[in-house]
């Protein structure tokens, strides 16, 4: 359980830093932190970008494999990009504001390319679970 609480927080900080780093490149991906109100509810929208990660992520990259093999799973960073948008349009701590729907989309890919190399480089240092 303990392994699960590190995992939302680094989670979390890989969103913000993402939001950071997406504003920097002057993309439409910002995050909300501030009062508390708003850092709990960036906390309840990486729970939901996480279940909807496990469900309809994975439902999606199972649809998709035919392509992703053909893309040498290159697409699957497409799939990340469509379930952070969606979960970016619940705006519950993280939003995505585009005017236009190509320049979201780039906002999300780039956004979820962040959030993936970030996560996994601090989930590296993470220990194993003990047995």
């Amino acid at each position: 359980m303990k392994r699960l609480f590190v995992r939302w927080i680094l989670l979390a900080f890989s969103v913000f830093a993402a939001s950071l780093l997406s504003q920097a490149l002057n993309l439409g991906f910002t995050v909300h932190f501030w009062p508390f109100v708003e850092l709990v509810k960036l906390f309840v929208g990486v729970a939901i970008l996480s279940f909807l990660n496990a469900t309809l992520g994975k439902l999606l990259k199972l649809i998709t494999l035919p392509l992703s093999c053909i893309t040498l799973g290159l697409f699957s960073l497409v799939v990340n990009a469509i379930v952070l948008w969606i979960a970016a349009s619940l705006n519950l701590g993280f939003k995505i504001a585009e005017d236009s729907a190509f320049r979201a989309f780039v906002a999300a890919f780039v956004a979820s390319i962040i959030i993936s190399f970030i996560n996994g480089v601090l989930g590296a240092f993470l220990p194993d679970e003990d047995d």
